[in-house]
């Protein structure tokens, strides 16, 4: 829910009132290809290279594809059919065209599966800012998840999950958003050794009403009687008369000397339930329940009740929700691939349509090269 003032531009994504204009818009879209532009420059500097250990342009081969891999990943999901990019060449890039959705899952499928052979299993350095090996994996499980390829999807999380000596699976909640957290799987290291992550920052508030954002009241009575995520990651404010609530996953919202939390991207109990999920669009029944469990026993929460595939699904679904909130787009990103964004946004949300499910190419972008027009729909 949106408290902030009606002049910062995140208004216009919680009112959907985005345009192609939207200054917002094109930062992303920009910020994304410029760092896709510098995983090319890497790749093609590191293959042209007389100097470097193959181990060393290994590793850095691997980094890059990964990263540009994911890059391209979250493209598709905020916009659509995208451009794939893999040259610095501008003459080819000036003129590029968009490519259909399962296109650029395939290109993201090649280059993380490329990182997959390219990247050690022991992290390179210190914490797991770093991608290795499994985290190459975990991204690869989330891609075939996505694209409904269930049987890669669940042997890829299976990867990952059986490395226990790597990942140590954490019962107590208020462990698993800390730095040296051993469900993590792949960190983002803050920009300064001092400071915590942006989402302490951005979603923690002292007194009410927000200064900025709080959780919704849907998503606060989704938690089960009992649920301990309910009572270590989420954390009420009150004025008296009124209480809103904010995320407290992580719970700096300050820096500290050192820096106790990094922004954790990819962790150990989505691969149980990317698993889980894989599992039960196959049939696999009894192993998606055990998966499933193991995320809700830890939780504090009985077996689930679920019995039949669709069941089974629902219950995952729901068990995503109220396990990934706030953390890069899961909620959004579930309720678009599995066609219920406006089962649940429809009436509830600021002038929701179904075409918000996609933001707007920049306009900046078609006027620069009309092949990735037309514009999406509803813009």
């Amino acid at each position: 829910m949106w408290y902030g003032s009606n002049s910062l531009s995140y208004q216009n994504f919680y009112n959907n009132t985005v345009l192609p204009s939207t200054a917002d818009i094109s930062n992303w879209w920009n910020s994304a290809y410029s760092q896709i532009y510098a995983a090319n420059a890497i790749i093609e500097g590191v293959a042209g290279s007389t100097k470097l250990a193959q181990a060393d342009k290994d590793q850095l081969t691997g980094e890059a594809k990964f990263v540009r891999g994911l890059l391209h990943f979250y493209l598709l999901q905020l916009y659509g059919d995208i451009p794939y990019i893999t040259s610095t060449d501008y003459k080819v890039n000036i003129s590029v065209h968009r490519m259909p959705s399962a296109e650029v899952y395939s290109h993201s499928i090649e280059d993380i599966r490329a990182a997959c052979e390219l990247l050690p299993e022991a992290y390179p350095t210190g914490g797991r800012v770093r991608p290795n090996f499994y985290a190459a994996k975990a991204l690869l499980a989330r891609i075939y998840l996505y694209n409904g390829t269930w049987a890669e999807a669940a042997d890829n999380a299976s990867a990952v999950l059986n490395n226990t000596e790597i990942y140590i699976w954490q019962d107590d909640l208020s462990k698993i958003f800390l730095k040296e957290s051993r469900t993590a799987i792949w960190q983002l290291m803050p920009r300064t050794a001092t400071r915590n992550t942006d989402e302490g920052a951005t979603f923690i508030f002292s007194s009410g009403p927000p200064p900025l954002v709080a959780l919704s009241e849907g998503l606060v009575n989704a938690f089960e009687n009992g649920d301990l995520r309910k009572t270590n990651w989420v954390k009420g404010v009150t004025n008296g008369t009124t209480t809103w609530y904010h995320a407290y996953k992580y719970k700096k919202s300050r820096t500290s000397t050192p820096a106790q939390e990094y922004p954790i991207v990819l962790r150990l109990a989505e691969q149980y339930l990317i698993r889980a999920e894989a599992r039960a669009q196959q049939g696999e029944l009894i192993g998606a329940k055990e998966d499933l469990n193991k995320i809700r026993n830890t939780a504090g929460l009985a077996d689930t009740e679920a019995m039949t595939q669709a069941e089974i699904l629902d219950a995952i679904l729901k068990e995503r929700r109220v396990e990934f909130f706030t953390e890069y787009g899961h909620r959004f990103f579930d309720l678009k691939r599995n066609g219920k964004l406006d089962d649940f946004l429809l009436g509830t949300k600021p002038d929701w349509n179904s075409t918000d499910r996609l933001l707007p190419i920049p306009q900046s972008e078609i006027n620069l090269n009309p092949n990735i027009a037309p514009q999406n729909p509803g813009y």
